[in-house]
């Protein structure tokens, strides 16, 4: 089985060809775009989002509508599913409000859909609920599942040293923090993902453990 987590601009065709894969995805463009039109402010603490009490709703509904139209872009097999709604788990960031950082988790309503060869489509939210970062959910739910792989797609096509695409790219050397902006958080749960026994790879950038 493999978790595939795209962004919330990056929609490739052939997800809908996939088979026994669960899809999780990102939009922090459409979160940024919907507080704005509510009058909230964005705020960023230490490089991650913070989410007041008053923004989850808003940034719940974003998640929701970009759900909906990667579903819809999938195809038939597609079934939408709210991460809080069906048990992804994750431990509160008081530094960040309503943000928590996701736990390995195996929801009933993911498992019961690969069970009937759909392909489910998980907004990265939490109990609570709880704003939770994309790459992290899908590394929690990769090893919560059990599952073989995880593949990060981004609008590169893997992780880039001196615009060239790197082969592979090891714990150590994303730990030592010779990386900086959208590929990090990508990188640090890759190597999550990685540590546990699921092969994690970046476009064509293999991450190991």
């Amino acid at each position: 089985m493999i978790v595939v987590k795209v962004g919330g601009a990056v929609i490739d065709d052939a997800l809908g060809e996939l088979r026994n894969a669960v899809v999780v995805h990102g939009g922090g463009p459409q979160i940024s775009a919907a507080m704005g039109a509510a009058g909230l402010e964005v705020k960023f603490v230490g490089g991650r989002r913070f989410t007041s009490a008053a923004a989850i709703e808003v940034v719940r509904g974003a998640l929701l509508e970009v759900n909906a139209q990667l579903c819809e872009a999938i195809g038939p097999r597609a079934v939408g599913l709210a991460g809080d709604e069906v048990g992804l788990c994750a431990t509160v960031v008081p530094e960040l409000g309503r943000v928590g950082s996701p736990e390995p988790s195996r929801p009933q309503a993911v498992v019961d859909a690969l069970a009937q060869g759909l392909i489910p489509v998980v907004a990265p939210l939490a109990v609570g609920p709880l704003n939770v970062n994309a790459d992290e959910a899908a590394a929690a739910l990769a090893i919560g599942l059990g599952a073989d792989r995880i593949l990060f797609l981004t609008d590169v096509p893997g992780v880039l040293r001196d615009d060239e695409v790197l082969d592979h790219i090891g714990a150590d050397e994303v730990e030592a923090g010779c990386f900086e902006g959208g590929i990090v958080p990508k990188l640090h749960a890759a190597v999550v993902a990685a540590k546990r026994g699921v092969r994690a790879e970046i476009g064509r950038t293999l991450v190991t453990a």
